[in-house]
């Protein structure tokens, strides 16, 4: 028996290690000798460097940057062999770094993006994987390319500030000191989302009341961004408003995809591509995956979905196991998941479902009958 368990985070609960950990210990008490293989997932979004990390055998580093208010921060992102680098954009700018009362993404930067790419440019990466999502900023990712040589000047030819407050006083856009290693390296970017840079569906109406913008902010750095938007077609012939994605990440995706050459793609599927999940299916019989609810949004490329997808080309049977479960989920059935369930056992309230212990131990349990149920059909 050979099971492939490649589950994400139970947020607010487990980690994809711990659920993956619950589920081994399941299967184990019925298939002792059991060759399993874990693999922890996320979508680009948090977990993401602890996930590829662990699966690629690379180490994390640790690096002082300008955090998204301007102080100095640690931030961390991961090392793969000598020649790569996977970044998730919260380490240096996340919503989680701002206090409740200064959250203001009209001062909040993605400098410390820029510095994190370089650092790892200076230590030989020269691929990139990057992690879009959960960011507290809507400054366009000036603050990055600032940081990695481009110069955004105003009316006075003087270097703008940091934040999405800046973009309304961009006049000129220097490209002349822009590091030149960054010719060498190519940028894949986990990005779920397909909002443009601006408008009604852009990054500063959808997002930015989120981060703390109010209504008045979010048209100012709404402009911004169109401003943004119309001199960087008008001065380096790039169309960053019509680029989907273009608004993810407060516009980090605009910048990655019209600036750096980037390519957003869906960040279940680079993730699971990274990770090299479909040479790990050979001779496998089960596919184990899940996350914290089923839902109809599972079915629009989340990561258990991704894992479905890649299993079903090997014809593998795919259970899917969460704390909750929609009826909208029953689409997923069609779409490569073979089963899914709830590990919930008992009436209980959300807050104790969530508890750790209480997860770890319904996901062992759920992976335990039902393999008890797959020993007594294979004898």
């Amino acid at each position: 028996m050979k099971v492939l368990i490649a589950i994400d985070s139970f947020k607010g609960s487990l980690s994809s290690l711990d659920a993956g950990l619950a589920i081994k210990e399941g299967i184990k008490d019925v298939f002792h000798d059991a060759e399993i293989i874990t693999l922890p997932l996320a979508d680009g979004g948090e977990g993401t460097v602890e996930a590829i990390v662990r699966a690629k055998q690379g180490e994390i580093i640790e690096k002082e940057v300008t955090g998204p208010l301007g102080e100095k921060i640690q931030a961390t992102y991961g090392r793969i062999g000598k020649d790569s680098a996977v970044i998730e954009v919260a380490s240096a700018c996340g919503l989680p770094l701002v206090y409740e009362e200064k959250k203001n993404p009209a001062s909040t930067t993605t400098f410390g993006v820029g510095e994190l790419i370089l650092d790892g440019i200076d230590r030989g990466c020269r691929e990139f994987t990057i992690g879009l999502g959960g960011s507290s900023t809507n400054d366009a990712g000036l603050g990055m390319l600032q940081a990695l040589g481009f110069s955004f000047l105003d009316e006075r030819n003087k270097e703008v500030g940091l934040g999405g407050i800046e973009l309304h006083k961009i006049r000129t856009i220097d490209v002349s000191r822009v590091n030149p290693r960054l010719k060498e390296c190519t940028f894949k970017v986990a990005c779920d989302v397909h909002n443009p840079l601006y408008g009604e569906n852009g990054a500063s109406y959808v997002f930015g009341p989120q981060k703390g913008a109010t209504p008045e902010m979010v048209m100012e750095l709404d402009a911004g961004l169109k401003h943004f938007a119309e001199l960087t077609y008008d001065q380096l012939n790039k169309d960053i408003q019509r680029i989907p994605g273009a608004g993810a990440a407060g516009g980090l995706g605009a910048a990655f995809a019209g600036f750096l050459n980037g390519k957003l793609l869906s960040g279940a599927e680079l993730l699971l591509e990274t990770m090299g999940m479909e040479t790990k299916l050979e001779n496998t019989d089960f596919v184990i995956t899940g996350e914290g609810r089923l839902d109809g949004q599972t079915s629009m490329g989340k990561t258990p979905l991704g894992v479905a997808k890649m299993a079903a080309k090997h014809n593998i049977p795919v259970i899917a196991l969460a704390g909750g479960v929609t009826r909208q989920a029953s689409v997923l059935n069609d779409l490569g998941i073979t089963s899914y369930f709830s590990i919930i056992n008992e009436p209980m309230t959300l807050d104790r479902a969530m508890e750790t212990e209480i997860t770890f131990t319904n996901l062992k349990l759920a992976a335990e009958q039902l393999f008890r149920l797959i020993y007594a059909i294979k004898q």
